[in-house]
C-alpha cells in the first residue's frame, strides 16, 4: 500500500476538528467539562527498547541528553481517527480545549466574537522527530519546561476541574517531570465576564537538590503574508539563541541567519530567494522582521532590554489577533520563531500538519512567552522544597491593528494610513466611564469618556496635525483615575546594539578564581552539552584547594552523581575553610550539602549535626529543617519531626512535601482532625498534589515513577511500612507490567523492615526490562542492595550500569555490564551498552565490535543494533563494500530505518551504483530529526548527479538535463527540502554543462552563473564563508571564461583549506544543534583533516594541479573511506 505520506495535499485534505457544543446540563457564567475529541492522528511507533546515552547532543543550544525516557525515532505513516481525553472551558467571550494526555497542551483558544482561532488549531495530531526524546507537535500553546521543548511533551498528565467562589473554573494540569522529578502544574483558568485567559502556574522542587530550569509558553499562530508579530515599541535590539548573536529591530540592518537584510532592504529580495508562497504585498520593509512572509529561514529571535509587559501577533488578513501579558520583572522571555517562508520551512510545514481542501499546508510562528528566562539556553535556580507560583495572560484583539500597549484591562493599537490616525481599544472586561485622552505633546487630539465592552473595540478616527507622526502619540485610558492602559510616545533615536555573547576562555587561560567558578556555575547552570563545568571549578583548585565555593560546587558535582564519598570530601574542605577563623560561616550551602552527602552514606547522626548547623543561615533553614525532620522520623522522634517540619514551613509555607509530611505525622501522632485541615489546605493549593490526595484517601492518577516518588518520599521520613504497601499495592494493580523498579525498592523496605526480600527481588528479576531507565540517587541503594542479595539476577547490574553511564561514571557502568553479560551472556542491552563503552571510554574499537556482534546475535532483529554497528563500522574505517554486503543480507531490517536506509544508498552511490539509489530514495517517505536534515537530501542528490553523469558522459545531453533538474528538485517524501543558503552549485555545474552539450547556451549560462557567484555554504547547522561545493563555482566561472575571478576563488579555497588543516578542530560553543554527534564520539581532528584534504585537492586540481589533487584525495580516503566527495573527485582523475 502507498505510504499516505507520498499523497499530494489535494488528496490529504483534512476539514478542521469541530469543536463540541457545553453540555445543556452546565449552566453558570463559566462552564467547564470533560468531553472526548476525535482528531485524526499518527502515533509514534514503539520507543526503542534500548536506553539512549546521547552525551554529546547539543538540542536547543543545551543538553540533548535523553536518559531516562524512551527514544523515539519513527512515526506511523498510517493516520486513524482517535479518540484524545479532552477538557473545555468556556465563558461569553472565549472557547478553550485542553489535551491533558499530550503534556496539557492548550489544543485551541477561539474568540468566540468572531470565531476567530487565537492559536494554530492543527487539523491533525502529526508529531515529528522535533522533541528531546522524538514526538513533538505544532499548534496550540505548548508548556515547555524544565528545558525546551518539554521533555514530556508527549506524555500524560493528571488533570483536576476545580470551581472557584466567585465562579471562575480552572482546569489543573500535573505532572512530576521525568528528568528530575520535580512538580509542575498549570490551571487553565476563565473568569466571569472576562475576555481573557488566565495561565496559573505552580513549578515545586519537590527534591532536596537545587534544580534549574525555565519555562516558555510557546504560543503557535497560523501566519501567512498578512500577518505579523508585535512587541513593546521599546524593542530596539533582539538576540539569538544564547545571545550569540543580534541585531536592530524591527528593520534588520546586516545579516541575521546568514541572510543579507540590509540588501534586501536596499535592493529588494533576490529573484532566486523569492518565496514560491505568501509573497509579500503589503509594502512594509523586506527587512523589517516582525513579518512571517519576510524570513526565508528558520530563524528565532528574543527580545532584549523592554519595560513593557506585552507582546503577541496579529492577522490583518482578518483584522483579528492575540496579546500575551505578563509581569516583565519575572517574565522578559519575549521570542519569535519561524520555519522560514521558504522551500525548507515549508517541507517542515508538511511534517507537521495536514492540507486543508486548498491543499495548503498552513505555516505557523511561534510567539513564545518565557517567565524566569528570557533567552534559549536561560535557566534559572529553584532551590529545595521551593514553589514558583505565577500567572501568564492571553486574550484576542479585534480591529485595533497590532497593539501598540497593552495591559490586563486593554490594548490599544494604531493604524495610519498616511494621513488618518485611527485609536483602537480593545478591552478584556467591562469599564464604565471609561476616559480615553489622545495627545501629542502638550495638545489634546481627542477626550472621550466611553463605556468598554470586551465584545467591541473602541475606534477613534483622528486626522493627525501636519508633520506629526504617530511615535509622537500619546493615548491614555483611564477610569475613576485609575490608568488601565497607556501608550507612551515613541524613542526612536539610534540605540547601541549590544555586543554578542562570548564563549568562555579556557580554564587555564582564566586569571582569577571568582572566575572560574562562574564559569563553572554558568555551564552547569545553562547545562551546556560539550564544555564540562567541573574542569573550571578544579583548575581553581588546583591553584587554592580550599577555595570555599568551588569545593561546595564541585561537592554538589559528585553528589548528583552518586559519589557520596568524594561529595563528602569537598564540602569538608569547604567548611574547614568556612569555619577555620569564624565557626559561624555566612552560608549554609556547604553544611547543608554535606548533610545530604552523609545521610546516603548511611550516617544519619553526622549528618543531623550538619543539618542542624545549616540552618542556622536563613537561606538553607527551610531545606535542613525538613530533612532532620525526615531523620527524625526514622528514629521514631515524631514529636520532634513535627518541630523540625513546622519550623520548615515557617520558612516556606508552599513546600508541598513539608506540608505532607506534616499532615502523615499528625495522622501517626493521633491528631487526624488537624491532618485533614492541613490536607484540605493542600488540595486548595494544589489538587493534584499525589501524596497529599494519598494520606486524604483520594485516588490519584499516575505511573509506577509517580508512585515510586511517593514511596520513596515516605520511606524516606521513616514511614517504611506504609511505602512498602504502597508500592505493593501499585505491583499488585499493574501486574506484569509493573516496572523492575517498584520490586527492587521493595525488596529494599522490606529489608530495612527486616522482612524477606527474596519473592520482591524474583519479581524484579522476572519483570519485563523494558524501559527500565534507573535514574533517581535513590535507585543506586535499591540495586546494589539487589545485585547483593541476587547474584542470579543479571538485570539489576545491567541496570545500575545505565544509571552510572548516565552519571558519567563510565568505568564503573561497564564493570556492572560485564557483570550483566557474564550472568546472562543472551540478553542484548548490555552487550550494546558495552559496544558503546568500550569505543567511546576505552578506545577499543576490536572489543567494541565483538560486543555489538554479540548484541546482534542475541536479538538479530533489533534494527537499531544494525544501524549503531554500520556507524560503528563506519568510525572505525571498514570498507564501504564490505558495509554494502551487511546491510544487504538484512533489506528488511535496512527498510524498516530511515537511517539505515540512507546509509544503504549512500553505500550504492559510493560504490558506483547510483541506479540502486535513485529508487530506494524516492520510494520512501522520509522522517527528518529537526537540525539533522539533508541526509536523504544529500542522497537523493548524489543519486541524480551519478546518474546524470553517466547519460553525460554517454552523449545523451538532454536526458542529463532531466536527471540533474530532478536533482535540484527533490520529492516531497524526503520530508525536507534545501535551506536556502546550502551551496547547490555542483548541481547547478553539472546541469550548465549538459545544457551546453544540448546546445541550450542561454540556459547554461543561467545556471552556471549561479552556481559561479553563489557565496559560501550552510553546513552542520552554520553559515560558512567556503565548502568543498566551492569548487564547483570556480569550474563554472572557468566554464563561463572568467579564469581570473575562478583563479582568485581557487586561490581562497586552498588558504581556507590550509587554515582549516593547522586549526585545532572543536565543536561550535554556541551550537544550537549537533545531530551526528549521537551515540559514538567522533574524531573531530580527522574530519577537519579529511575536509581540508578534500578542498586542497579541489584547488589543486582547479589551478592545474591533478598530481596533487590526487594526493590529497587519497589522504582524504585513506583517513575516511566512506567520504563521498573525495571518491567521486578522485574517480574524475585520469589514470596515471
Amino acid at each position: 500500500m502507498t505510504d499516505p505520506r507520498l499523497r499530494d495535499g489535494k488528496e490529504r485534505a483534512m476539514k478542521q476538528v469541530e469543536l463540541p457544543a457545553a453540555p445543556r446540563a452546565l449552566t453558570g457564567p463559566v462552564k467547564a467539562w470533560s468531553e472526548p475529541l476525535v482528531i485524526p492522528t499518527y502515533e509514534p511507533a514503539p520507543a526503542d527498547r534500548n536506553p539512549m546515552f546521547l552525551e554529546k547532543r547539543v538540542f536547543q543550544g543545551s543538553s540533548g541528553r535523553v536518559y531516562p525516557l524512551p527514544f523515539f525515532d519513527r512515526i506511523d505513516s498510517e493516520l486513524h481517527d482517535k479518540s484524545w481525553t479532552a477538557l473545555h472551558i468556556e465563558n461569553d467571550y472565549l472557547r478553550v480545549t485542553v489535551l491533558p494526555e499530550l503534556g496539557g497542551r492548550i489544543y485551541a483558544v477561539v474568540d468566540k466574537m468572531n470565531g476567530y482561532d487565537l492559536v494554530y488549531r492543527n487539523r491533525v495530531i502529526k508529531p515529528a522527530l522535533v522533541g528531546l526524546a522524538g514526538p513533538w507537535l505544532s499548534g496550540g500553546i505548548e508548556f515547555n519546561w524544565p528545558q525546551h521543548h518539554r521533555p514530556s511533551t508527549y506524555m500524560p498528565t493528571a488533570w483536576e476541574i476545580v470551581e472557584e467562589a466567585d465562579g471562575s473554573r480552572v482546569i489543573w494540569l500535573s505532572e512530576h517531570e521525568p528528568m528530575n522529578r520535580m512538580k509542575g502544574m498549570h490551571g487553565v483558568r476563565l473568569s466571569p465576564g472576562k475576555a481573557c485567559l488566565e495561565l496559573a502556574v505552580r513549578l515545586h522542587n519537590r527534591t532536596e537538590l537545587t534544580q534549574t530550569f525555565l519555562w516558555w509558553a510557546n504560543v503557535a499562530t497560523e501566519v501567512h503574508e498578512d500577518y505579523q508579530s508585535f512587541f513593546p515599541e521599546d524593542v530596539h535590539f533582539i538576540a539569538d539563541h544564547a545571545k550569540r548573536a543580534t541585531s536592530a529591530f524591527p528593520g534588520c540592518e546586516g545579516r541575521y541567519y546568514g541572510v543579507d537584510y540590509a540588501s534586501r532592504a536596499r535592493d529588494g529580495v533576490p529573484p532566486e530567494e523569492t518565496p514560491s508562497q505568501f509573497v509579500p504585498k503589503r509594502g512594509y520593509a523586506p527587512n523589517d522582521l516582525r513579518w512571517y512572509a519576510n524570513i526565508p529561514v528558520p530563524t528565532s529571535y528574543m527580545c532584549l532590554g523592554s519595560r513593557d509587559d506585552f507582546f503577541g501577533g496579529y492577522d490583518h488578513a482578518v483584522d483579528a489577533g492575540i496579546v500575551h501579558v505578563a509581569n516583565h520583572h519575572i517574565s522578559p522571555g519575549k521570542k519569535q520563531w519561524t520555519w522560514g517562508n521558504h522551500d525548507f520551512g515549508y517541507a517542515w510545514d508538511r511534517n507537521l500538519t495536514e492540507p486543508d481542501d486548498n491543499g495548503v499546508y498552513w505555516p505557523y510562528i511561534e510567539i513564545m512567552a518565557g517567565v524566569y528566562t528570557d533567552n534559549q539556553p536561560d535557566f534559572s535556580f529553584v532551590a529545595p522544597g521551593e514553589t514558583k507560583t505565577f500567572s501568564q495572560y492571553w486574550y484576542p484583539i479585534r480591529e485595533i491593528g497590532a497593539a501598540a500597549a497593552a495591559t490586563l484591562k486593554a490594548a490599544i493599537g494604531l493604524k495610519f494610513d498616511g494621513v488618518r490616525l485611527t485609536v483602537g481599544i480593545q478591552a478584556t472586561e467591562a469599564a464604565t466611564g471609561a476616559r480615553i485622552i489622545v495627545s501629542v505633546g502638550e495638545k489634546t487630539l481627542a477626550e472621550r469618556t466611553v463605556n468598554l465592552d470586551p465584545a467591541k473595540p473602541l475606534l477613534i478616527p483622528l486626522d493627525l496635525p501636519g508633520g506629526v507622526d504617530p511615535d509622537g502619540v500619546r493615548v491614555v485610558v483611564e477610569q475613576d483615575g485609575v490608568t488601565l492602559v497607556e501608550r507612551r510616545p515613541v524613542d526612536r533615536d539610534k540605540v547601541t546594539i549590544p555586543p554578542p555573547a562570548t564563549e568562555p576562555p579556557r580554564p587555564e587561560d582564566i586569571d582569577s578564581a571568582d572566575e572560574l567558578w562562574m564559569t563553572g556555575v554558568h555551564l552547569d547552570q545553562y547545562r551546556h552539552a560539550t564544555r564540562p563545568a567541573d574542569i573550571y571549578w578544579r583548575e581553581a583548585l588546583r591553584r587554592d584547594p580550599g577555595d570555599v565555593r568551588c569545593n561546595t560546587a564541585l561537592g554538589i558535582w559528585h553528589l548528583r552523581r552518586g559519589e557520596f564519598t568524594a561529595a563528602e570530601a569537598c564540602f569538608r574542605k569547604a567548611i574547614e575553610r568556612l569555619t577555620r577563623r569564624n565557626p559561624n560561616p555566612p552560608t549554609g550551602e556547604a553544611h547543608y550539602h554535606l548533610g545530604i552527602a552523609l545521610r546516603y552514606l548511611g550516617q544519619p547522626d553526622a549528618a543531623y549535626d550538619a543539618l542542624y548547623k545549616a540552618t542556622w543561615n536563613a537561606a538553607w533553614r527551610g531545606p535542613a529543617h525538613l530533612a532532620l525532620a525526615e531523620i527524625d522520623g526514622t528514629r521514631g522522634a515524631l514529636a520532634d519531626a513535627l518541630g523540625h517540619v513546622e519550623e520548615a514551613l515557617r520558612h516556606d509555607v508552599e513546600n508541598s512535601v513539608a506540608r505532607s509530611l506534616k499532615a502523615a505525622l499528625l495522622i501517626k501522632l493521633g491528631r487526624a482532625a488537624e491532618a485533614d485541615t492541613l490536607l484540605a489546605e493542600t488540595l486548595a493549593r494544589d489538587p493534584l498534589d499525589a501524596r497529599a490526595r494519598m494520606l486524604n484517601g483520594l485516588p490519584f492518577n499516575g505511573d509506577d515513577q509517580l508512585y515510586l516518588d511517593i514511596a520513596i518520599e515516605t520511606a524516606r521520613s521513616g514511614f517504611v511500612a506504609d511505602a512498602l504497601a504502597l508500592l505493593e499495592g501499585r505491583a499488585a494493580a499493574v501486574g506484569r507490567a509493573a516496572s523492575p523498579l517498584l520490586h527492587y525498592h521493595a525488596a529494599l523496605l522490606a529489608g530495612r523492615l527486616g522482612k524477606s526480600t527474596e519473592s520482591y527481588l524474583a519479581a524484579a528479576a522476572e519483570a519485563s526490562p523494558d524501559y527500565c531507565f534507573p535514574a533517581r540517587l535513590e535507585d543506586i541503594a535499591a540495586l546494589e542492595a539487589a545485585i547483593g542479595a541476587n547474584p542470579a539476577d543479571g538485570r539489576a547490574p545491567c541496570y545500575l550500569g545505565n544509571l552510572l553511564y548516565d552519571r558519567r561514571r563510565h568505568a564503573e557502568a561497564i564493570v556492572l555490564w560485564e557483570k550483566s553479560v557474564a550472568i546472562d551472556p543472551s540478553w542484548s542491552i548490555p552487550w550494546r551498552n558495552l559496544g558503546i563503552g568500550y569505543f567511546n571510554i576505552e578506545g577499543s574499537e576490536g572489543k567494541a565490535v565483538a560486543a555489538y556482534d554479540k548484541a546482534l546475535a542475541a536479538a538479530p532483529h533489533d534494527a537499531r543494533l544494525v544501524y549503531e554497528r554500520d556507524q560503528l563500522w563506519k568510525r572505525i574505517g571498514r570498507s564501504p563494500a564490505e558495509r554494502l554486503a551487511e546491510l544487504e543480507s538484512r533489506l528488511n531490517l535496512v527498510a524498516s530505518r530511515d537511517d539505515l536506509s540512507v546509509e544503504l544508498s549512500a553505500l550504492y552511490n559510493q560504490l558506483g551504483q547510483p541506479e540502486k539509489s535513485a529508487p530506494l530514495i524516492a520510494g520512501r517517505a522520509f522522517q527528518p530529526w529537526e537540525g539533522g536534515e539533508g541526509l536523504a537530501l544529500d542522497q537523493w542528490v548524489r543519486s541524480h548527479l551519478g546518474l546524470g553523469r553517466r547519460v553525460l558522459a554517454a552523449g545523451k545531453a538532454e536526458a542529463a538535463v532531466a536527471e540533474f533538474e530532478a536533482a535540484l528538485n527533490p520529492p516531497r517524501s524526503l520530508g525536507e527540502a534545501r535551506h536556502l543558503l546550502a551551496n547547490q552549485s555542483d548541481v547547478q555545474y553539472w546541469l550548465g554543462k549538459a545544457l551546453a552539450a544540448a546546445d541550450r547556451g542561454e540556459e547554461a549560462t543561467r545556471w552556471l552563473t549561479l552556481a559561479a557567484e553563489f557565496a559560501g555554504d550552510f553546513l552542520g547547522m552554520e553559515v560558512r564563508a567556503y565548502s568543498e561545493k566551492t569548487f564547483f563555482s570556480a569550474l563554472s566561472l572557468i566554464a563561463l571564461s572568467r579564469k581570473a575571478e575562478a583563479e582568485t576563488l581557487l586561490y581562497e579555497l586552498r588558504a581556507y583549506a590550509e587554515e582549516t588543516m593547522a586549526s585545532p578542530a572543536k565543536i561550535d560553543y554556541f551550537a544550537t544543534s549537533l545531530p551526528t554527534m549521537l551515540l559514538f564520539d567522533d574524531d573531530l581532528q580527522l574530519r577537519r583533516r579529511v575536509s581540508a584534504h578534500v578542498m586542497l585537492a579541489e584547488a589543486a586540481i582547479g589551478l592545474g594541479d591533478p598530481a596533487t589533487g590526487r594526493e590529497h584525495l587519497q589522504a582524504a580516503l585513506k583517513l575516511d573511506p566512506n567520504h563521498a566527495l573525495a571518491a567521486d573527485l578522485l574517480s574524475d582523475l585520469p589514470n596515471g
